[in-house]
């Protein structure tokens, strides 16, 4: 099979991850008038850095072949796809080739199972391997980790790659042993325990102060090496199974808490070809996901604990019509207005429509005197969202926050005229 190809089935294939992914772009191709650029290069997908860099990166599968049958998986080994395989060579050459031409920034590498994890866990560590040593390659490295390989080899790829991730699938236990039999709960978090342990030893290796010693030997000492120094992600699909957003939310807390994720992602299910009667038939609404973000956002940087966000009584499940910061400062009107002049940090990430950094703003901001409405209108924060909930020096809501109800109605998205291609409400 010719390389152009395979990556067409390949890139594909991995287009399903959703952890280096970028979406909402159209699809654009100035092959036909003759222009330049295209939002459906194969293979190519975009990362974002911690300082708002944008990274493109080539994101393939090893192969496509796999000896599992999860049944949300489009590569499962009783799908009737298109299967290929890259050659390590082919795809250390396919990254220096696309890097050389200023493609690509990195490579984001998984695959599915072939022969047993070891050996296809063996094949990812040689390619990266190879570009790092035998090619001096310095640029962006993700490995997808497969859960049951050994722990030598988890070793060998955190040496090499960047970042590390291993998928968590399902939210819960009884999801996982429903659609993926072949997985255990045991396996992946064990494996993320392995390498929640290795990352933080590295880290305190290269901390801890050098020892003095002779000059003739001080050059001689190497530097303890980095082992995954961007840390370790994870995914987990959502609307494949019944699990609710308290669930998921709770899932995605225990994982930053006990192994340290730098993120967990989230990806709607999308129905695929031949699809198991375990499936629902219609994908989530992408509303949801966009919500989980919201509510991991607010998990992550706003103090939030999860039955907090997902204290309402739709069954565990966030708003959709609103974000779920809004939808818990409507539920607790007892707790504002806030006295922006005056409230602690902890208070001002509360009010909706203020993020981390107008919060730091406005602490600076109000050391040199009273803040009025014209002063944070400067921060260019949404002013229809955040004055039903604040107090300023010449702004009080009055009897804004005596009515939820209304307050909602004005606050939520007015109400869109359903289309016939809408996916039905459920049952």
């Amino acid at each position: 099979m010719e390389t152009i190809r395979k990556l067409a089935i390949l890139a594909d294939a991995a287009k399903y991850d959703a952890s280096c992914a970028s979406s909402g772009a159209g699809k654009r191709d100035s092959r036909a008038s003759g222009g330049i650029g295209s939002t459906e290069g194969m293979g190519i997908c975009h990362s974002y850095t911690p300082d708002g860099r944008c990274v493109s990166l080539l994101k393939i599968l090893l192969t496509n072949f796999c000896i599992y049958d999860c049944a949300y998986c489009v590569n499962r080994v009783s799908s009737n796809v298109p299967r290929a395989r890259f050659s390590v060579d082919e795809v250390v050459a396919l990254t220096l080739d696309f890097y050389k031409r200023n493609y690509i920034e990195g490579l984001f590498l998984s695959s599915g199972i072939i022969r047993n994890a070891d050996y296809t866990m063996e094949q990812m560590v040689e390619v990266a391997r190879q570009l790092r040593e035998e090619h001096r390659y310095a640029g962006y490295i993700h490995l997808k980790t497969i859960p049951e390989a050994s722990p030598e080899l988890l070793a060998s790829a955190g040496r090499y790659a960047d970042r590390l991730s291993i998928n968590v699938e399902l939210p819960t236990e009884a999801g996982l042993s429903a659609l993926a039999p072949e997985k255990t709960v045991q396996s992946i978090r064990g494996a993320m325990g392995e390498l929640r342990w290795r990352i933080e030893e590295a880290k305190e290796a290269r901390k801890a102060p050098a020892v003095v010693a002779p000059a003739a030997t001080r050059s001689a000492r190497p530097r303890p090496p980095r082992f995954a120094p961007a840390g370790q992600s994870t995914q987990m699909i959502v609307g494949a199974d019944g699990a609710n957003d308290q669930q998921i939310l709770a899932s995605a807390d225990a994982l930053y808490g006990n192994y340290r994720m730098r993120r967990v992602y989230y990806s709607a299910f999308s129905p695929i070809p031949d699809a198991s009667r375990q499936l629902p038939l219609q994908p989530p609404p992408l509303q949801r996901e966009h919500r989980l973000y919201q509510a991991d956002w607010l998990l992550r940087f706003y103090g939030y604990g999860v039955e907090e966000i997902t204290d309402t009584t739709q069954d565990g499940m966030l708003d959709l019509d609103i974000d779920p910061k809004m939808a818990w400062a409507i539920r607790h009107p007892e707790r504002f207005p806030v006295d922006l002049n005056r409230a602690p940090k902890e208070l001002l990430l509360r009010v909706p429509g203020l993020g981390v950094r107008n919060v730091k703003r406005v602490l600076m901001a109000r050391r040199h005197g009273r803040l009025r409405v014209a002063d944070v209108a400067r921060l260019k924060a949404p002013m229809s969202k955040l004055l039903p909930f604040v107090l300023l020096a010449d702004h009080h809501p009055r009897k804004a926050l005596d009515d939820p109800a209304a307050l909602r109605a004005q606050l939520a998205p007015p109400p869109r005229q359903g289309s016939l291609f809408d996916a039905p409400p459920a049952a």
